[in-house]
């Protein structure tokens, strides 16, 4: 923790001398004024109970202007020294792992401390939002103790995140399913999550768990002593302040500094990550009894492991199409399941599709597979049923199959020989038995397609009696069937990759700088936002030294990565890099606002030439640059998340704090 500066000192000599003020407002007061702050939602704050509002007991804590606590649920009593405001994520894990840190921090402040919710259900997390919602209907409808066993059973998995997990939690603590669901169908208490998000845009909370500790900002599932560094001074501090219920309002006001990050005195030699399995390997892969697309003739079998509501699967199904147009009777395609957990929506659709091949057999598979992933945000009972009806199957057979699930037994087992497989991913191929792991570029597939062509057709060759149709067969009875794994090639901190260049991206620095970084982003990812502004403290330290290639790598869960990335590559082909370095910080400002409209504003906010603009982004002109860097990415063989960067060809992943990549830089630039 840093010292206390010299205004803090001050403010408390000259508090702890204060008169005491005129009482303060009465209940009545208080609740008109808390009224009006919630009016921009509405609906609300009129069935919060009005004891949470802020001054309805006589020694509640005053609001602050920066952190407001609002009509939001709170835990513990009104007058306490330290409040910590959460901003919060009913999907995301690190929040629900920090539970048990919370509990012990009330246990251990007593009634010294109070925790205030609010929602910042992250764009990636699929079902957050409606769970967030819910939480609010269930707040405005039974009372904070409600709202909080509601929240206790979401992220202890005693309810999921599905419909009926909502409603089955909202039921226990006393809010009816017929209320529930009347309440998201309205979208009554849309207005209430949103104007969190809006708070936590506003300060710096992108990512979840975020909270302010009277006013001090701490990021992530900490230790609890980490959370014990930042309370105990705050109280120290809260109990010298008078009159007391002013505390959290000056506090806020200013705020105790944050704890510093800490500088590394040396580099800490990176955590060994567990050896890959072996993608040369040819594994056992049962291909018999599944549904398949091509012969049973083909030299090669390519079993894929996928699930209806992956976005990754549902990318990668192009590559497989050209791979099939390609490779004629030459290749065979098998599907096999693996719905993921998180995937609500996964399971049913692999049943609807199961009881479409048991209908229709391999013609009736694929039409009903290639209907859902062609409508991955559709995957309710009425859209499957409406999928069955448009396949011709027997709607009261389909029912009655999805009712009794009658094909969890086939689903089950295909999950289960991905287990043994450790296909952990999806999608996953095994081409012949070697693996491919997920959605990569054609050239990777066709790489493998044709070497296993080629040794299909010089194992025949050397076994005249044996025929095409039984080769696959005669490869798995040799095959492997536990998995081996050799070491990754990014363990070796000083691999230098190879990333293809493209002529077309934004860059900065001089053209014949020593080292060159290459960093790959998406505007939706937090943190990349959060890298950002390291960034331009390397651009102000390096300046002429170092040159960055600003390299696209949207993600497919972030629904407006992509477009966003076209509109900046406009704002860069219009402008130059100026150009671009202006909307690329509005699109990282305003993370949550990437609607179309949104990046239209921005264009127009930064004189750009809207007729072009719109051109480029309806007949998505820029689109292919930003696939090559995507291709890029995928070809050097290192694992791809955002932000990413190559600095000399050395890879480095994530939003690291800026000595790190001093350390990097520095060591590239002395470097013969």
């Amino acid at each position: 923790m840093r010292r206390l500066n010299v205004s803090w000192c001050l403010l408390l000599g000259a508090l702890s001398c204060a008169a005491r003020p005129p009482a303060g407002p009465t209940a009545t007061t208080s609740r008109s004024a808390g009224e009006s702050s919630s009016a921009a939602l509405p609906g609300y704050a009129a069935e919060v109970p009005s004891a949470l509002l802020p001054g309805a007991e006589p020694r509640a804590m005053r609001d602050a202007e920066r952190v407001p606590v609002g009509a939001s649920p709170v835990r513990g009593r009104a007058d306490a020294l330290v409040t910590v405001v959460i901003f919060s994520d009913f999907q995301c894990p690190f929040c629900a792992r920090v539970g048990p840190t919370l509990a012990a921090l009330s246990e251990r402040y007593g009634d010294d401390i109070r925790f205030v919710w609010k929602n910042n259900p992250l764009p990636f997390h699929d079902r957050a939002r409606p769970a967030a919602e819910a939480a609010m209907v269930v707040y405005a409808k039974a009372g904070p103790e409600a709202f909080w066993r509601f929240h206790d059973a979401l992220f202890e998995g005693r309810g999921r995140l599905s419909d009926e997990g909502l409603e089955d939690a909202a039921e226990q603590v006393g809010v009816t399913r017929e209320v529930l669901r009347h309440e998201l169908a309205t979208g009554a208490y849309r207005a209430a999550v949103e104007a969190d998000m809006a708070l936590a845009q506003r300060l710096g909370a992108g990512g979840t768990p975020n909270f302010f500790i009277n006013g001090t900002q701490l990021v992530g599932a900490l230790p609890l002593e980490r959370y014990v560094a930042v309370i105990d001074p705050v109280l120290a501090l809260a109990r010298a302040i008078t009159p007391r219920e002013s505390a959290y309002a000056v506090m806020v006001a200013n705020p105790v500094p944050g704890p510093e990050e800490p500088r590394p005195s040396a580099p800490a030699a990176p955590p060994r990550r567990p050896p890959l399995p072996d993608p040369s390997q040819v594994l056992r892969v049962r291909a018999s009894g599944a549904p398949s697309r091509g012969p049973a003739t083909a030299l090669v079998t390519m079993v894929v492991f996928s699930d209806f509501q992956c976005p990754f699967c549902s990318r990668v199904n192009p590559t497989v199409a050209a791979m099939r147009a390609r490779y004629g009777n030459d290749l065979r395609v098998v599907f096999r399941h693996q719905p993921l957990a998180f995937h609500s929506d996964a399971r049913p659709a692999a049943e609807a599709a199961m009881e479409a091949f048991a209908q229709r057999g391999n013609a009736g598979f694929w039409r009903m597979h290639d209907l859902l992933f062609a409508n991955q945000r559709a995957l309710g009972r009425a859209d499957l049923e409406r999928y069955a009806r448009a396949v011709g199957l027997d709607l009261r057979r389909f029912r009655s199959a999805l009712d009794q699930h009658t094909h969890e037994a086939a689903i089950a087992a295909d999950a289960a020989m991905a287990a043994g497989l450790e296909a952990t991913g999806t999608p996953h191929f095994f081409i012949n038995g070697q693996r491919i792991a997920g959605a990569q570029p054609e050239a990777v597939f066709a790489e493998r397609i044709e070497s296993a062509r080629t040794a299909a057709l010089a194992y025949l060759a050397a076994h005249p009696g044996l025929t095409r149709a039984r080769y696959y067969d005669a490869l798995m009875a040799t095959a492997d069937t536990a998995v081996r794994r050799v070491a990754r090639p990014s363990d070796d901190p000083d691999h230098v990759y190879t990333v293809a260049a493209n002529p077309e991206a934004p860059a900065f620095g001089a053209v014949q700088a020593r080292v060159v970084i290459e960093h790959f982003t998406d505007f939706q990812c937090p943190f990349c936002a959060r890298v950002a502004p390291t960034i331009a403290q390397i651009r102000e330290r390096y300046g002429d030294r170092v040159r960055f290639r600003w390299r696209h790598y949207p993600l497919a869960f972030h629904q407006h990565a992509m477009l966003a990335a076209e509109a900046a590559q406009e704002a860069f082909v219009q402008q130059g890099n100026d150009g671009f370095d202006r909307y690329r910080d509005a699109l990282f400002a305003n993370q949550q606002n990437l609607e179309p409209a949104d990046l239209e504003r921005y264009a127009r906010d930064q004189g750009l030439d809207l007729a072009r603009f719109r051109d480029a982004l309806d007949r998505h002109v820029h689109q292919a640059t930003i696939r090559r860097d995507m291709a890029a990415a995928n070809a050097t063989g290192a694992e791809i998340g955002t932000p990413a960067f190559f600095i000399g060809g050395r890879f480095v992943a994530g939003a690291l704090p800026f000595a790190e990549f001093e350390r990097r830089i520095d060591a590239a630039l002395a470097a013969p």
